[in-house]
């Protein structure tokens, strides 16, 4: 059983679950003022499990299950025994990860919450598009970039939407996520960056 589409199974039960019940969605969800006076860390991974509805969710389930199987794979051949639990190490410290710097900013505001798996899904793009840069990233199946160019716009966009904060939408936790699948990557296998700038030259 890939343990990427495991994931993938257990948030859409969880997701479904808490569309129908109210005070699972409230107790799940992403509060930085109230992990910080109540003491609810749960909230940090509960709240990547849970989505506000079938269009949120099917679109991170979306991106997940094309980068998801590969990273998978790929954490089998470079960790070998134990690739299966990077693999869960990397995607729940993910969505903590991607969402501490909102939790810091946040702490005070009551009013502030957030929920989705889009910081750890960020991750995993980010930490597959290391290994295969060149391979193109389809954005609404049509248009193909390459994965450090899509790195790039990316990047970009979480920036200037996070300025504008003028949707519900953490676009943070997209830029933290991406940032932390880097930095996870570079640290637990450096090698990669050799790869990485192998590809690029090879495509220049």
């Amino acid at each position: 059983m890939s343990i990427s589409l495991l994931i993938m199974g257990i948030t859409v039960a969880i997701s479904v679950l808490a569309m129908q019940k109210s005070s699972w969605m409230s107790a799940m969800t992403m509060n930085p003022y109230r992990i910080s006076k109540k003491r609810e860390y749960w909230r940090f991974i509960t709240s990547g499990f849970i989505h506000a509805d079938f269009t949120h969710l099917f679109f991170n389930l979306f991106s997940f299950y094309f980068f998801g199987g590969q990273l998978e794979y790929i954490f089998n051949m470079i960790f070998p025994g134990y690739g299966v639990a990077m693999f869960v190490l990397f995607y729940l410290s993910a969505i903590v990860a991607a969402d501490l710097p909102t939790y810091f900013k946040q702490q005070k505001n009551p009013y502030f919450n957030s929920l989705g798996a889009s910081g750890a899904v960020s991750a995993v793009i980010f930490a597959g598009i290391l290994f295969f840069p060149t391979e193109k990233i389809y954005l609404f199946g049509l248009l193909g970039i390459p994965g450090f160019i899509y790195a790039g716009l990316f990047t970009w966009y979480s920036i200037e939407m996070d300025k504008r904060g003028r949707d519900y939408v953490n676009h943070s936790a997209h830029l933290y996520g991406a940032l932390y699948g880097i930095v996870f990557m570079t640290l637990t296998y450096p090698q990669v960056w050799v790869t990485f700038v192998q590809q690029i030259k090879a495509m220049l």
